[in-house]
């Protein structure tokens, strides 16, 4: 976290800071602060309309409650917190807003849904303006993190079950082709505890979980955790029991139409994940001595 204070309350470099703040004390904040943060952290986008009145409603808690949440990490009000969202967006805001008014006003009109044509067209446009949120806040710190726990594991675990069994399952394929051990945690009769009990220390939980967060997956993460593996976790949110367990975390925004949500996105990760990874061990891989020339 990256806060200065000032006479008008705490001030952020910028909003990941600010929810970097947020999912630090996630655990200390009481029920309903708890229910505004995952709130305001899930729909960040839309932050910069959304009144206090809506996130209140949103989280069956009074406004009150939501000014308490933004006093707690240091604004003056929720007019100040939203500011800082504001801020940030203020140069994407406006497509936002108009991308989105169309899809409701098509929806309205049944335009989208009159035929295969519609709905393909309008799942096409939704993962459009997602994965295009997703480039504008892409977190390189965090991706170099994770390439580096691939790259220095022993034994690479994959877990994801039910919508991120996909991801999961593409992930491993992926690294299989690298000279890592890989293995996908596909529980195949009910044997989640049996493939994932020799993890140990030296090596890394790939744990791919989306709201509501499979039991499963946070099965075999709180069997990493408990042999004391790293855990590099792609999920939808910060305050996801999967990150707060993680070593590393990266968080994919996913678009949704007709109440199905996409995994355009987590795909584009794990293929970004992979060819850096494999990148980087081709580097390694030449600067090793079996490669050296006599000019070396």
């Amino acid at each position: 976290m990256v806060a200065r204070s000032s006479s008008s309350g705490a001030r952020y470099d910028d909003v990941r800071s600010f929810l970097d703040a947020v999912a630090a004390e996630y655990e200390a904040l009481p029920k309903q602060l708890r229910a505004v943060a995952k709130h305001i952290e899930t729909n960040r986008a839309r932050m910069v309309v959304t009144r206090i009145t809506d996130v209140a409603a949103a989280c069956a808690v009074q406004p009150s409650a939501v000014t308490r949440f933004a006093q707690r990490f240091g604004f003056s009000g929720y007019s100040e917190l939203q500011a800082l969202f504001r801020k940030a967006f203020s140069d994407h805001a406006a497509p936002g807003a108009n991308y989105a008014e169309r899809i409701r006003a098509k929806l309205a009109s049944g335009e989208l849904q009159a035929d295969p044509g519609g709905v393909m067209r309008q799942l096409l446009l939704a993962n459009q303006g997602a994965i295009e949120e997703c480039a504008l806040h892409l977190d390189d710190r965090a991706l170099e993190r994770a390439v580096k726990l691939l790259h220095d594991a022993e034994h690479v675990y994959v877990a994801g079950v039910r919508r991120a069994l996909p991801a999961a399952a593409y992930l491993a394929y992926l690294l299989q082709h690298t000279s890592k051990r890989v293995e996908l945690v596909s529980g195949l009769g009910g044997m989640f505890a049996g493939q994932i009990r020799a993890i140990r220390k030296s090596d890394l939980l790939v744990a791919i979980s989306f709201a509501p967060y499979g039991k499963e997956t946070r099965f075999c993460v709180r069997v990493a955790e408990a042999r004391r593996a790293r855990i590099l976790a792609l999920t939808d949110s910060a305050m996801s029991p999967i990150a707060r367990a993680a070593t590393a975390h990266l968080l994919v925004k996913e678009a949704s139409a007709f109440s199905f949500r996409s995994l355009t996105n987590t795909m584009c990760l794990c293929q970004g994940l992979f060819i850096s990874l494999a990148s980087r061990l081709e580097l390694d891989l030449a600067t090793a001595p079996e490669h050296a020339t006599m000019e070396d």
